[in-house]
């Protein structure tokens, strides 16, 4: 066999190499699975919604006030994830976390041009977590009177633990997909790999192309027969060889 492989023969090398492109794909989502379910500390999010809206006591609708609270919510997005609130929560809460590792499990998403923002929190204690979002708008309601002189913040949503919380990481179905085509493709690897370093001779053709020799014959292997014919055929054989 040459080292070039046409797409006849590659086709021909997968017929062939069935079983060790299957078994890598076992391998493959096997490992999977012992990560995912075994390995990977899972991790849940739960989230709080905040209304920024000034109070007013006529109840009209003020459109410029409406655009400064939008573009206010930059500004409350740095004070949520400062040490101002972030220190609070952790006496508050007494849990065992510094600033920077609470800071990285915080994050404010915001909706553009609506005056309703969410503070996501992530932890590997999905009760700990809806303690922790509770918590940060809590104390960021009652701060931000102070910091910014500004009564505008109310909360619209608390965060709750559900009855059976599912974890936004690891993704059993995406991690499991990717284990199967990384199986697929590492099997096929394989098979091409096994077939280009095979020099064992395996028909006529192979024998032209590593000797460059001419076949002048080939031994047919006969099968073998089994049963009463079978001896039959086989003493035959022998009596006519004596003969």
């Amino acid at each position: 066999m040459g080292q070039t492989i046409s797409v006849f023969n590659f086709f021909q090398i997968l017929r062939k190499r069935w079983r060790w492109i299957v078994l890598t794909i076992l391998i493959t989502v096997l490992t999977s699975i012992m990560f995912t379910y075994y390995l990977i500390t899972p991790v849940y999010q739960v989230s709080t919604q905040i209304l920024v809206n000034q109070k007013t006591s006529d109840n009209q609708i003020d459109f410029s006030q409406l655009r400064n609270n939008v573009e206010l919510i930059s500004t409350y997005t740095d004070i949520i994830k400062s040490p101002v609130i972030l220190e609070k929560v952790i006496d508050k809460l007494a849990i065992n976390q510094n600033i920077e590792q609470l800071n990285g499990n915080i994050s404010v998403n915001n909706g553009g041009s609506s005056q309703v923002f969410s503070i996501l929190v992530k932890d590997s204690d999905p009760e700990r977590a809806v303690n922790i979002a509770n918590t940060v708008s809590e104390v960021f309601q009652t701060e931000i009177k102070k910091i910014m002189n500004v009564d505008n913040v109310s909360i619209l949503a608390k965060a709750e633990l559900k009855k059976n919380p599912v974890p936004v990481n690891p993704k059993p179905l995406f991690n499991h997909t990717i284990a199967i085509v990384v199986g697929i493709l590492a099997g096929i690897g394989l098979a091409v790999l096994l077939e280009l370093f095979d020099k064992t001779l395996k028909d006529s053709q192979d024998v032209e192309a590593y000797l460059g020799l001419p076949v002048l014959g080939e031994v047919q292997i006969m099968p073998k027969q089994k049963g009463k014919k079978g001896a039959e055929i086989s003493n035959v054989g022998v009596e006519t060889l004596e003969t």
